[in-house]
């Protein structure tokens, strides 16, 4: 019996070495969580305060979302009528530079082509009307090109 009492001595032995090393470590740990123990409290209330300063802001943070979104939703339709302003512009704009784009097309054509004072004698109708639109036009219109004078006539019966 003395060998086996000697067994179990020498397995109680083995059990009880990694216990006290074990045990050793966790005193050694608890010293420092101790000895850290008002720095971890100082940390602990510096987090319930930040905590406490985010709440508090919450509401603050909400009312400015709030005003602010407002004033986001007017800029907003400002703008949308802004760009339905400018769309309506660009589009007569488009159709006047059509326009403008054939009666320069037009002056052309016309240049090109034998002047009709030069093939035949005008009618008197046309001369009067020519007349007419001379007397209203400046000096420095009458020292344009016929083209110009067309362009100018196309521009002035658009307004």
């Amino acid at each position: 019996m003395d060998s086996i009492e000697l067994i179990i001595n020498i397995i109680i032995i083995g059990l009880l070495i990694p216990t006290i090393i074990y045990a050793y470590r966790l005193n050694k740990n608890l010293t420092l969580l101790r000895q850290n123990q008002s720095s971890l409290s100082k940390l602990i209330q510096s987090l319930n305060e930040a905590t406490y300063k985010a709440e508090n802001s919450i509401p603050k943070l909400k009312s400015a979302t709030q005003s602010t979104s407002g004033e986001l939703k007017e800029v907003v339709n400002s703008a949308k009528t802004l760009k339905d302003d400018l769309t309506f512009i660009n589009e007569r704009a488009d159709n006047l530079a059509d326009r403008l784009e054939n009666v320069i097309h037009n002056s052309r054509k016309i240049k090109e082509a034998p002047q009709p004072s030069e093939t035949a004698p005008q009618s008197s109708n046309k001369k009067k009307e020519e007349k007419g639109f001379q007397t209203q036009i400046s000096e420095q219109d009458a020292m344009r090109s016929e083209a110009e004078l067309e362009l100018l006539k196309a521009l002035r019966a658009i307004k």
